[in-house]
């Protein structure tokens, strides 16, 4: 009988509610951080050194917040490809 190794993680469906947790308050993270640096950029004077910085702020926002969808497809994969390599993968 093979050891199994102890550093390897399984996924199981109970991850899925941490996943999509981290999803959620990423994404209110990324919400609210943009809401703010654009209340911020309002109170600047334009073409200015802060007003610049916020406007990089924002664009590194937006940014981040396109890639939510993306990551949350790859955690949802991998946890079904771990879920079917530990229920089918298994030789008998």
């Amino acid at each position: 009988m093979a050891k199994l190794n102890k550093k390897a993680q399984a996924f199981t469906i109970a991850d899925l509610g941490t996943i999509a947790i981290a999803l959620v308050v990423a994404a209110v993270i990324l919400g609210m951080g943009g809401t703010i640096l654009s209340k911020i950029k309002d109170t600047q004077p334009a073409n200015s050194v802060a007003a610049n910085s916020t406007q990089f702020g924002l664009d590194g926002l937006i940014t981040m917040s396109e890639f939510i969808p993306t990551i949350a497809i790859v955690a949802v994969a991998a946890i079904v490809i771990g879920i079917i390599l530990v229920f089918f993968g298994r030789g008998k």
